[in-house]
């Protein structure tokens, strides 16, 4: 920027220079012209000074239009050679003495000139304005002339001494048409270009000044050269070479909006110069006319002049007010093309149009970049033949059904039609289109098309198809199992086989179960891809998760010859236990379908910055490296065959990455191949363990733990208190042992070592329990077992045998037992006896169960009454509310949340309004998941609540009878091996 005007303050220096050297040598020439010289000098210097400026012009406007474009370059030349011409002349007229020609040739300049003022507009004037300004000139120059030669040079005169030759008259008039053509382009042209504008106009008027003068003095036959009027040629030669010089000479840039000023100022110079004239000749006539004609006419010549301009100002305003009018609507036109070309290429849809003949006019960007070409490259292409795919064989699709030509050719609309696009690369893309007819004057000018990339689309279906396909078939092979093997026992041809008849239960009892599981895994696949799971998160010793998956697991460990090798560490984790627990045993018991016999499952953890990493690595047959990454697909396995020779539903992984990403973390896993094993890897948020937590116990790491405090039966972290076990052994120190055993655990134990102590002990302390070993002095403890089942006080009293002597050889005693165990007995095997026999205990307890399910309530009835408790079925919200206002006080409450007059929460709200039964223990069994914030609503007394994904019929049974222990103050040990239910 700062530059430019460097360069322009240069160039205005060298214009202000050229403008004192132009002036300087005119004042000279009138020195010497009006000094004592002789006419001869005069004469000499006169011509000269002509021809030197008339080179010095000629020249100026060369070098001009040498560095300007366009009109303006084609104007300066022209004045340049209009230059050289008139100069060729005067020297001829000069050397071979014939005026006449000089003239000739000096007219021919002149005309040259009106060419080149016509072209100086940089923008081209219409040709009405072109012909209009030089009519414009021939009166003005006329009028001039008629002024200069018939009022004031023949003023008082009898008229001319000889009548001047033809060119003589011409010259003025020519002179005063450049003259006023350069003015009238002067008003018609932007402020910057006046300056060179108005200084050629000067330098005609100059011309015409000394014109003037020269053809009153030839006509008088008294002109030569050396005279003032040569200072006008000169003063004109000078104007035009200084205008030439101006930095604006060559034009301001082209712009297509016009420039030209208003008409209205050249009309007035023209009709006011021409109604001088006019008048002059008017008072000319004053001898011939009277006064009173003269002044009618000159009225009438006044009236015709002001209405003529009244005219022009009024053409001129109605001309402006129609431009500003069309510059208004074309800025509306621009705006409206401008934001409808917005509007397509902001539409994510591609939209193309087509002429009458299929033809693409115009195309959007979207459009263009589905298509994988640029919309230039389809503009004028045939639709149907660029885009459309051709059939399977190859075979291009006919024109004649084409959407395209339909919509062109009948006016059809087509909707959601679905296509395939070829793009020039050669790849195909399905496309959903909408084609509509473009209408012009009730005639089909073309029509629009919309489309949409469905590639998308098309993959999920695709998946949704393989999902239904795989999905049928997994429930069908289960379903079909269970159908078969109850068929044959409803039909009665297995009755008289127990072998078979136990066989086809136990298959159809397997394929439900396997049924059900892929059920909760679909479930849970569909739960987390929606994130509709909620995750309890909390602070949790990654060692006591693993130590829960491996337990899971060990039963199929064991039976697979696997061994199960985990890393203590003391690493903290905030994550949700249980679902973390999940995702474990998922890599857990693939490792181990996937690990030869006699091979290791390793877990290992390591910390990595605030995460995490869990391995769990194996030495089973490894996976390809294309497979790495599918195998945590859905229903994706290694080998097909997997799913029927190893089990599984194949959406374990799929789960396991869910789960692992929820929680912020990843899940990816690692192998060289066939036979080197695999390494499955996740991370999982890290907490860093305060101080007190390393020096001290370590503190609870769940929900659970955190409830132990309160009720310790249900999360199975707590001892048991008050629960009295007697423990019968001849040998004291076996005795000693077990009642550390389960004193360790919590339990009150009475140790004796014989016979008739053990049954008095029974009486005296009516224990919960009776550890019995078989083989002792006196009244062994076969005989101690049959008068227990033989007393209504001890039928029922749980006894477990501990025995160094198999059950199958000591059947009679086998069938009294609750429970046996074959010396020598690992300790938790014992206390896990024990605790599971109390459990197990018959209770006569009632229980309201709600389920709106027929099937399921006579299941859920059957389970609960199978452990001697009272059930009270009910199938919906007003059964409930019946069977409390018959009196009958429920000790516990299982129920379903949805119910078809009512929800569980009706009913939990009746239960809080109670005075007796607002701390009645309730177990929820949902089909749905129930969040933080319902469970709050649900709470009662001690809450657990199941899934019925999640927790088989069967399997509702423990939580009822731990609650209802928990009620009565009967707590046993807690150092389960089974997971607990989530409890309020």
């Amino acid at each position: 920027m700062g530059d430019s005007r460097q360069a322009t303050a240069r160039a205005h220096a060298r214009f202000v220079r050229w403008c004192w050297v132009a002036a300087v040598l005119v004042l000279a020439l009138v020195v010497l012209l009006a000094g004592p010289l002789d006419q001869a000098a005069q004469a000499a210097i006169s011509r000269g000074a002509i021809a030197a400026a008339g080179v010095v012009a000629a020249l100026s406007c060369g070098w001009r239009a040498a560095r300007s474009t366009g009109r303006r370059r084609r104007a300066w030349g022209l004045l340049s050679l209009g230059g050289a011409v008139g100069l060729l002349g005067n020297v001829y007229a000069g050397l071979v003495g014939d005026p006449e020609t000089g003239d000739t040739a000096y007219i021919a300049a002149l005309l040259l000139g009106v060419v080149g003022m016509a072209l100086f507009p940089t923008v081209r004037p219409r040709g009405h304005e072109l012909v209009r300004m030089l009519l414009d000139s021939v009166v003005v120059g006329g009028s001039v002339l008629y002024i200069a030669v018939f009022s004031v040079a023949l003023a008082g005169t009898g008229g001319f001494e000889a009548e001047p030759a033809l060119t003589a008259y011409a010259l003025p008039v020519v002179d005063a048409l450049l003259a006023t053509l350069a003015v009238l382009v002067l008003t018609r042209s932007p402020a910057a270009e006046r300056v060179p504008l108005g200084l050629v106009g000067i330098g005609f008027v100059l011309y015409a000044v000394a014109d003037v003068a020269f053809a009153l003095l030839t006509a008088e036959g008294g002109f030569t050269f050396g005279s003032p009027v040569d200072v006008g040629w000169v003063g004109g030669y000078l104007a035009i070479a200084v205008a030439a010089r101006h930095p604006a000479a060559s034009g301001s840039p082209v712009t297509s909006q016009r420039t030209d000023g208003s008409p209205v100022l050249g009309t007035v110079i023209t009709f006011g110069l021409f109604l001088t004239a006019a008048l002059v000749r008017v008072g000319q006539a004053n001898d011939e006319f009277p006064w009173v004609a003269n002044a009618l006419w000159a009225a009438v010549l006044v009236a015709v002049a002001v209405r003529q301009i009244l005219v022009v100002v009024d053409n001129e305003s109605l001309r402006h007010g129609l431009e500003r009018r069309v510059e208004e609507r074309t800025a509306q036109l621009r705006a409206l093309a401008s934001e409808r070309e917005r509007t397509l290429e902001s539409v994510a849809d591609g939209i193309y149009g087509v002429d009458s003949s299929g033809r693409v006019t115009f195309v959007n960007d979207a459009g263009a970049r589905t298509l994988g070409v640029a919309a230039a490259d389809l503009v004028g292409r045939d639709a149907h033949e660029t885009f459309h795919a051709p059939a399977e064989d190859g075979t291009p699709y006919p024109a004649a059904g084409c959407y395209i030509t339909e919509a062109v050719r009948d006016g059809l609309t087509a909707t959601a039609e679905q296509d395939v696009y070829r793009r020039p690369d050669g790849k195909d893309v399905p496309v959903e289109v909408a084609a509509s007819p473009l209408r012009t004057d009730d005639a089909i000018s073309g029509a629009v098309v919309v489309f949409r990339d469905i590639s998308e689309r098309r993959e999920v279906e695709r998946i949704k198809d393989e999902f239904v396909s795989v999905v049928s078939h997994e429930l069908r092979t289960p379903l079909t199992s269970i159908r078969g093997a109850l068929g044959l026992l409803d039909s009665g041809v297995l009755d008289r086989s127990s072998d078979q008849a136990a066989r086809m239960v136990h298959i159809a009892l397997t394929s439900s179960e396997r049924l059900g599981r892929l059920v909760d895994d679909i479930l849970d696949v569909e739960r987390m891809d929606a994130g509709t799971t909620q995750l309890e998160l909390a602070e949790h010793r990654l060692d006591g998760l693993v130590a829960a998956a491996v337990e899971q697991v060990s039963i199929q460990a064991d039976d697979a010859g696997v061994t199960l090798s985990p890393d203590d560490g003391p690493e903290l984790v905030r994550v949700d236990g249980e679902r973390i627990v999940q995702t474990l045993t998922n890599l857990l018991s693939n490792a181990v379908k996937f690990s030869p016999r006699g091979s290791t499952v390793r877990v290992s953890a390591r910390p990595v910055g605030d995460l995490v990493e869990v391995r769990v690595d194996d030495e089973g047959r490894g996976i390809p490296p294309d497979k790495l990454e599918t195998v945590f697909r859905r229903f994706e396995q290694v080998d097909a065959s997997d799913a029927r020779e190893r089990g599984g539903t194949g959406l374990g992984l799929a789960i396991a990455r869910s789960i692992v990403e929820r929680h912020g973390g990843r899940m990816w896993a690692e192998s060289d191949g066939d036979g080197h094993g695999s390494s499955f890897r996740l991370t999982l948020p890290r907490v860093v363990e305060p101080a007190q937590s390393r020096t001290g116990a370590p503190r609870a790491a769940s929900d659970a733990a955190s409830t132990a405090a309160s009720e310790p039966s249900l999360v199975g972290a707590a001892v048991a208190t008050g629960t009295r076990v007697v423990v019968v052994d001849d040998d004291p120190y076996v005795v000693d042992v077990l009642r550390a055993v389960l004193e360790a655990r919590g339990y009150v134990v009475i140790g004796v070592t014989d016979g008739r102590a053990a049954l008095e002990a029974v009486e005296a302390e009516a224990p919960d329990a009776i550890v019995l070993d078989l083989a002792m002095p006196g009244t062994d403890g076969a005989e101690v077992l049959r008068q227990l089942r033989l007393s209504a006080a001890t039928a029922e009293l749980p006894v477990v045998v501990v025995s160094g002597t198999a059950p199958s050889d000591a059947r009679e005693a086998a069938a009294l037992a609750d429970g046996w165990l074959v010396k020598p007995v690992d300790p938790a095997r014992l206390a896990a006896t024990v605790r599971e026999v109390v459990l197990l205990r018959p209770h006569h307890e009632r229980v309201l169960v709600v389920e709106d399910d027929d099937d399921l309530r006579a299941v859920l009835t059957t389970v609960l009454e199978s452990a001697g408790l009272v059930v009270t079925p009910a199938r919906g919200l007003a059964e409930a509310r019946a069977a409390l206002d018959d009196g009958g006080e429920p000790h516990l409450v299982l129920l379903d949340l949805r119910l078809p007059d009512g929800t569980g929460h009706d009913l939990v709200a009746d239960l809080r309004r109670s005075g007796r039964l607002h701390r009645t223990p309730l177990v929820v069994y949902s089909g749905a998941e129930v969040g933080p914030a319902e469970r709050e609503d649900l709470r009662l007394g001690s809450t657990v609540f199941l899934t019925k994904g999640r927790e088989a019929p069967d399997a509702v049974l423990r939580p009822v009878l731990d609650l209802l222990d928990a009620a009565a103050g009967r707590t046993v040990d807690g150092s389960a091996d089974r997971p607990t239910p989530r409890t309020t």
